[in-house]
């Protein structure tokens, strides 16, 4: 290992979304154009000593037949649902950063992987005693594990203890509390946090150690620091849930070696997280009778179909105004979907509230839960509950037609497996029927002709 020495200046705003740097405070940033963005952080004033490997190879550009990635194995995790959201494994250099809300279970979350982890793994935490996360640990019951811990916040005296003896992963939690012995700001502060994060890339990068940094939020749910962190980083997880329930979920927001709408769903227990094998069952109620205004519908997150409960309530405005409310999912959809049936189907919803739910806290983005939620309004509408057994996946257009949604067997086969006896599609859907199916698939154009059948 050898030392340089880095020149540095006073002090400069910079932007707490791209990071751009003025001499001056301004109203608008010249970069991202976002308002009152800017805040002033002291810059180095003093020749520091940076880390630097000594044995890095010299740089040259190649051709990109000429680079060899046999040796990119990913590391396969022990968790089934955090080795699916990352697309299959840990890719050697990677960056991950971790981000959610105060007590949703990040550090239980990467601690357990790191005691279940059959390899050399360093935790590195500036929140928690060696005492605390022993405590911890025992708590989820993996003692006996290769990992080692290391409570330490300055930057400089990280780099210096993993350099003798570097680990095949390593995890820091959080990345705010880091700071170097560079810059003289605090700590958490956007020159800080910019810095740390650069420094533990070029490790990553150098060594080929993947590294995991755990990142605070802010009210606003977006994770603390400027907005460049994300750019900086090559995958961005964020972890959700109501720290009321039990359940939590996992999603990738980038991911530069995978797939971005992968989904992580865990169940918090006395012994830390639990993965869900089959999440359709927790998202669909068990009722005892027929109740109206509650339809199923057969999404797709990533790669795995779920069935979820959507939920309506059409009941009449009692003010001037009608509400509109949604719950899960988007508003400016729902007004569309209502547009729709008012325009294509006939129906008076204009002096009627609406209220939509998807149960469970879930919220998706797969337009294919639009049939469903329609039949689950027009059910409450009339008071009159779906035929039991009857589950919906399709889009619904503008013109009122039913709309053709992407793999839509695997959708058939996860509503079969649940117990359900019908599904209603797109009769545009092009797919292979297995004489096997215990489900029958109905086929339609338009949403009008839907509800006819449903509600006849």
């Amino acid at each position: 290992m050898e030392f340089t020495s880095m020149a540095k200046t006073k002090t400069a705003f910079f932007c707490r979304s791209c990071g751009y740097e003025s001499p001056k405070w301004v109203g608008k940033c010249p970069g991202c154009e976002s308002w009152n963005s800017f805040a002033e952080e002291i810059k180095p004033t003093q020749q520091v000593q940076v880390w630097k490997r000594s044995h890095a190879k010299t740089v040259q550009a190649r051709t990109l037949s000429e680079i060899e990635t046999e040796n990119q194995i990913r590391l396969e995790l022990p968790d089934a649902e955090l080795n699916l959201v990352l697309g299959g494994g840990l890719v050697p250099g990677a960056v991950i950063l971790l981000g959610g809300e105060p007590g949703i279970g990040k550090s239980t979350l990467l601690l357990q992987m790191a005691l279940t982890l059959k390899a050399n793994t360093l935790y590195i935490s500036g929140e928690e005693s060696e005492t605390q996360i022993k405590m911890r640990a025992e708590r989820l019951g993996e003692l006996d594990s290769s990992c080692r811990v290391l409570t330490e916040t300055m930057l400089e005296n990280i780099l210096k203890w993993v350099d003798p003896e570097p680990p095949e992963v390593l995890i820091i939690d959080s990345i705010q509390t880091l700071y170097s012995d560079a810059l003289e700001a605090t700590p958490g502060s956007i020159s800080q946090i910019r810095e740390c994060t650069g420094r533990l890339l070029q490790y990553a990068k150098e060594t080929g150690i993947p590294v995991f940094l755990v990142g605070h939020i802010t009210k606003d749910g977006s994770i603390a620091g400027p907005k460049i962190l994300e750019h900086m980083v090559d995958t961005v997880l964020q972890f959700e849930g109501d720290r009321h329930h039990n359940y939590r979920i996992l999603r990738t927001l980038k991911n530069r070696f995978g797939s971005t709408h992968e989904l992580g769903i865990y169940e918090m227990s006395g012994q830390g997280l639990r993965g869900v094998k089959n999440p359709s069952e927790i998202w669909l109620s068990q009722r005892e009778e027929k109740l109206s205004g509650v339809g199923i519908a057969a999404v797709l997150e990533g790669i795995r179909p779920l069935l979820l409960e959507t939920q309506a309530l059409v009941s009449s405005a009692v003010y001037g105004t009608p509400q509109r409310s949604a719950t899960g999912f988007d508003l400016r959809r729902l007004n569309m979907l209502l547009a729709v049936l008012e325009k294509r189907c006939g129906f008076r919803l204009g002096a009627q509230d609406v209220f939509v739910n998807l149960a469970g806290g879930l919220r998706l983005e797969d337009p294919a839960i639009d049939l469903a939620l329609m039949a689950a309004i027009m059910s409450s509408y009339h008071s009159e509950p779906i035929p039991a057994g009857c589950v919906f996946s399709a889009e619904i257009g503008l013109s009122g037609e039913v709309r053709a949604v992407q793999r839509v067997e695997q959708r058939i086969v996860e509503a079969e497996k649940l117990g359900f006896t019908d599904i209603i599609i797109s009769k545009y859907n092009k797919y292979q029927a297995d004489p096997k199916w215990g489900i029958k698939v109905h086929s339609f154009g338009r949403v009008d002709e839907v509800f006819s059948w449903l509600f006849a």
